[in-house]
């Protein structure tokens, strides 16, 4: 049988010209006209006038301009020439600003397009300002020094401006320098006028020639009360595994800027660290630095570390079957085929799991976990996966995903636990409390559990992490006892939990701790204040009548620095003047006629204010300390900023006050947020090792300078 071919007749359709939007027809319909789209006619209104024709009237000048004559269409673009280039009076009489029809308000005048001009020669070149660019990018960019010899880039910075002389290796390597330089005066200014001390950290990196860089950073709390940490310096050392490597950094530090003084904490990593080195900087800071505490301020060790090493030995534990996990991503994500099997089963067992398998980055830990808690999601997946593809023959069993959840369980805790160094913002030192806590507190659970398998992977964590938590617990108690949400209570109810009924013996620890370390502070506010007033009495100036005037001027330093004037004479000669009145009233009593009858004098109270004297003397008064440990907590608030709260409390605890600027700006960690999770130790590339060490401090120093916007 024969298909019958029919002849389709295509519609008879015609191109119609457009311009501006509208059609150059010579039949116009204006039944059939679409709707207009042109934005002139926020401007115009068609209006029809006696002879049929069809005129466009200016809303603003109502002037009236052809649009449809006829067949005719005159188009839109002698109305747009009326609006743009302010041909319509009413346009210019505004200013140029053109009322919109729609919303009333006032829109900008429509532009006329113009033609690109050439500008440059209004613009003066600066060559040294472009060589300061250039040192900036350089900088901020990690390039290297020798860009300025690459053809390429001298070819494309010239096509940008010829007069540009490119600088040379050693040009550009010294202006590099000097911009180091400047910003390190700024910075070194800044610390200067800190009202506290600064803590540091140190890290060591090493190089493929087993040459050491020792990164120590500063962390402070400046006078508005913002917490600030920058890198101070990178120094050079030619064998980092020697006692005396990580003491010549320190001192070399110190001196430069000058902090032999005004050190407070030391926090590094041991995992590059032994005895020797730690006995060492001891030795340091007996000498150089009065110490706190008899020295349990000095020498911490990094938190982020710590929980690395706990998260690759729990990795390591389960080794065999976090290898099956990983083989299993492998084999899915290094095949098309594998890949579109799996999404295709994960769609007709209607997993809910919005996550995607991917394999992980074994230098970072946290990769890993993602990487588990993925598949675990999706493990009903991989168990049907092995009958859809035969050569699929490396399934975990049912036994392996639950080792692996429970390894997520613990993963988790170290996971959370070193997040608050991701942020943003670095925290301040009493938000480091809740997170070792709760690590010690679970893995103390933990290790004694029943089931075999969480008590073997967890006993051998909380051995190590023990070590972690008895060197540092007491700072971070005392640190979380300047937050004014918690105290010591928290302190109180997280040990009865660590330690049952051992609790009240380590509490006491603590708080013999705070009140040494305050009592410290009191014994240097008292040498400050006593500084003071010799100073003060040597500034006296002789009175006409042979006595003497005190000379007052708001001290330079001590506890009084930064406090107005009135509250700078309350709280100091004026209290002194009031002592010295006292006598004048027993003066006066003295004066009273002995054949008086009476016994009281006056309205009968001076007696009552002496013995009131009395006693209040013989009287003990509560210490700062003491006052702000029995107030109440103040509620616990997300978004309560405790620097802040510091700061308004000045006047209130002025010795607290300084007492809470070097703890709460105490670190706990010596890394980067990009580094938190590494898994080895980190390597200085060839190219910055093969720099001069002044040329290197400078690159990396000024970039992390400049990176933050200075302090």
């Amino acid at each position: 049988m024969e298909t019958a071919i029919v002849p389709v007749t295509m519609p008879d359709t015609h191109i119609t010209p457009i311009e501006n939007g509208e059609p150059l027809s010579s039949e116009v319909v204006p039944n059939r006209r679409k709707r207009k789209k042109s934005i002139v006619w926020e401007y115009f209104t068609e209006e029809i006038v006696g002879d049929g024709s069809v005129r466009a009237f200016c809303n603003q000048c109502k002037k009236s301009f052809a649009y449809i004559t006829g067949s005719k269409v005159a188009g839109t673009s002698h109305l747009k020439r009326h609006i743009a280039l302010g041909i319509c009076p009413v346009s210019r009489q505004r200013n140029q600003q053109i009322p919109d029809p729609k919303t009333g308000n006032t829109i900008d005048e429509p532009r006329k397009r113009q033609r690109a001009t050439h500008r440059t020669a209004n613009i003066l070149f600066n060559q040294e300002n472009c060589n300061h660019e250039m040192a900036k990018m350089i900088i901020m960019h990690e390039y290297p020094l020798q860009i300025v010899e690459h053809s390429g880039f001298i070819d494309f910075v010239r096509t940008l401006q010829p007069q540009f002389n490119m600088a040379s290796f050693n040009t550009i390597q010294g202006d590099c320098v000097a911009m180091y330089l400047k910003e390190k005066q700024g910075l070194l200014n800044f610390i200067n006028e800190i009202p506290g001390r600064v803590s540091l950290t140190l890290d060591l990196w090493i190089s493929n020639q087993t040459v050491g860089y020792v990164f120590l950073r500063g962390q402070f709390v400046d006078s508005e009360w913002n917490l600030h940490r920058c890198l101070l310096n990178v120094v050079t050392v030619p064998s980092p595994d020697s006692d005396s490597a990580l003491q010549q950094a320190v001192v070399s530090c110190l001196s430069d800027w000058y902090l032999e003084n005004r050190l407070f904490t030391l926090t590094l990593d041991q995992s590059f660290s032994n005895e020797n080195m730690n006995e060492s900087l001891r030795a340091l800071f007996s000498v150089r630095n009065p110490y706190v505490l008899h020295g349990q301020l000095l020498i911490g060790n990094c938190f982020a570390r710590v929980i690395s090493l706990l998260a690759q030995e729990a990795l390591w534990a389960v080794g065999e079957t976090v290898k099956k996990i990983r083989e299993s991503v492998k084999f899915v994500k290094t095949s098309d085929i594998h890949e579109e099997t799996f999404f295709h089963l994960k769609e007709q067992l209607k997993e809910p799991s919005l996550k995607e398998i991917f394999i992980d980055d074994q230098t970072k830990w946290n990769t890993t976990y993602d990487m588990l808690v993925a598949a675990c999601e999706l493990k009903q997946v991989f168990l049907f996966l092995e009958t859809s593809i035969p050569d699929y023959n490396i399934a975990p069993s049912m036994d392996d995903w639950k080792q692996i959840e429970i390894l997520c369980s613990y993963l988790k805790l170290f996971f959370d636990a070193t997040s608050i160094l991701t942020a943003q913002t670095y925290p301040t030192a009493n938000a480091f409390y809740h997170e070792v806590s709760k690590v010690q507190l679970e893995l103390t659970h933990a290790s004694m559990s029943n089931d075999p398998f969480i008590s073997s992977l967890t006993k051998p964590l909380k051995e190590k992490f023990d070590r972690y938590w008895s060197e540092c617990f007491v700072v971070l108690a005392i640190a979380v006892v300047m937050d004014p949400r918690f105290k010591m209570k928290l302190v109180e109810f997280s040990f009865s939990r660590i330690y049952g009924d051992d609790a009240g013996m380590w509490i006491k620890i603590v708080d013999d701790g705070i009140h040494e370390l305050y009592l410290e502070y009191t014994t240097q506010e008292v040498h400050l204040h006593e500084t003071f007033v010799e100073e003060r009495d040597e500034s006296s100036i002789p009175e006409e009548n042979g006595g003497i005037i005190p000379k007052i001027e708001p001290p330079e330093d001590g506890y009084l620095q930064g406090l107005p004037e009135e509250e700078y004479l309350k709280e100091g000669p004026c209290q002194e003047v009031a002592c010295h009145e006292m006598p004048h009233q027993e003066v006066a009593s003295q004066e009273v006629p002995s054949h008086d009858p009476l016994i009281s004098i006056g309205d009968g109270l001076s007696d009552f204010d002496v013995y009131i004297s009395e006693i209040g003397g013989s009287q003990q008064m509560k210490s700062e300390l003491d006052q702000y440990l029995e107030e109440s907590l103040l509620p616990r608030e997300h978004d309560f900023n405790i620097l802040s709260w510091w700061k308004l409390n000045k006047t209130k605890y002025p010795i607290l006050w300084r007492m809470a600027s070097d703890i709460l700006s105490i670190p706990f960690s010596t890394v980067s947020p990009d580094s938190v999770f590494d898994t080895e130790r980190k390597k200085m590339d060839n190219y910055h090792s093969s720099l001069r060490p002044v040329t290197l401090e400078a690159l990396i120093c000024a970039k992390d300078w400049l990176r933050y916007g200075g302090v």
